[in-house]
């Protein structure tokens, strides 16, 4: 009986610390992560929810969760389509299961560079996209700068694409980023960014892929003293708000969510600056050595990727016009 009142106990107050109104003169939106509370992508988060306490009048706040408090990136999104959790920040890699557009983004050497990625992301291209997940009750709201991701790995380093034959790499639960790595040799291994230190420190993978800063922040170095600086995806990360909960939002509640979303990403674009250059000199003090490989070789491998979509014409079309933006 006590074990029952206890039960019951723990449940109610798993409702009430969860409950989106927290009282009748505001509402308090829960917002749940996987990065530390240091990373630029948090801070930016952080200001978001400043910003939208001081345009709704004190109407509206955000509580975040930082550090998978409550899942990994698939369950936090999972959490939104049952309602059960109202946004979460994700990498493109991982919203591609959802939305399946958005793998166009996770495409290797697609861009030119930051600025054009940046052009794409916040033109219509990337406003069309951030829609995409709607139909499986997942709303975008705007695009994080997440850099560039490269390798790095335990054992050797990755001068070129034959240096990652016969390794396992650990890549997000994307087909995309595994199609990738299977083109340049490797063998791709799923794997939780939470549980990727413990299966790079036990042999499970051999290596892995991500930006600087994630790279820094995650401690990885400690286990991994290899980064090839290949920059093979600019993968940025999305803030999404379950429909679920965008339904229940009036309309003037809803453009005051999305102005104060839009007014973080320029914020959380100069923090990721500063970010990556203190990461790199940070790990570099840690014993890490920086390679810079010739980028070719490694875009010529992965050109059979572009191929294959040459059968998908919508898909194919939206490459030509990424490619084509200025």
């Amino acid at each position: 009986m006590k074990k029952l009142i206890t039960n019951s106990l723990l449940l109610f107050l798993l409702i009430f610390c969860f409950s989106c109104t927290e009282t009748q003169s505001h509402k308090t939106i829960k917002l749940a992560h996987g990065l530390d509370v240091s990373h630029s992508v948090h801070k930016a988060m952080m200001k978001m929810g400043e910003n939208l306490e001081k345009i709704s009048g004190g109407k509206m706040k955000v509580k975040i969760y930082p550090n998978q408090q409550l899942g990994s990136e698939r369950e936090c999104l999972e959490l939104l389509q049952i309602g059960s959790l109202d946004m979460t920040k994700v990498s493109v890699g991982t919203m591609e299961n959802f939305a399946p557009k958005m793998k166009v983004l996770g495409l290797p050497f697609l861009f030119r560079n930051k600025q054009h990625s940046f052009d794409v992301l916040d033109g219509p291209i990337g406003k069309g996209l951030l829609d995409e997940g709607e139909k499986y009750w997942l709303k975008g709201l705007c695009y994080y700068d997440a850099g560039s991701r490269s390798f790095y790995t335990k054992e050797r380093p990755v001068n070129s694409p034959e240096d990652l034959k016969g390794l396992k790499i650990r890549v997000m639960e994307s087909a995309t980023a595994m199609n990738m790595v299977r083109n340049l040799g490797g063998s791709p291994t799923p794997i939780s960014w939470g549980e990727l230190y413990t299966a790079l420190q036990q042999g499970v993978v051999d290596g892995a892929e991500n930006n600087p800063p994630s790279f820094y922040l995650s401690r990885h170095y400690e286990v991994c003293k290899f980064y090839s600086l290949d920059e093979h995806t600019v993968l940025p990360d999305v803030l999404v708000v379950g429909t679920h909960f965008w339904d229940s939002l009036t309309e003037q509640e809803q453009k005051w969510l999305q102005e104060a979303a839009d007014q973080s990403v320029p914020y959380q674009r100069e923090l990721w600056d500063a970010s990556e250059k203190e990461a790199l000199e940070a790990v570099k003090k840690e014993g890490v050595e920086i390679i810079y490989p010739d980028k070719d070789p490694f875009a010529e491998e992965v050109q059979g990727i572009y191929d294959e979509y040459k059968n998908q014409p919508e898909m194919y079309e939206l490459i030509q016009e990424i490619k084509k933006t200025k």
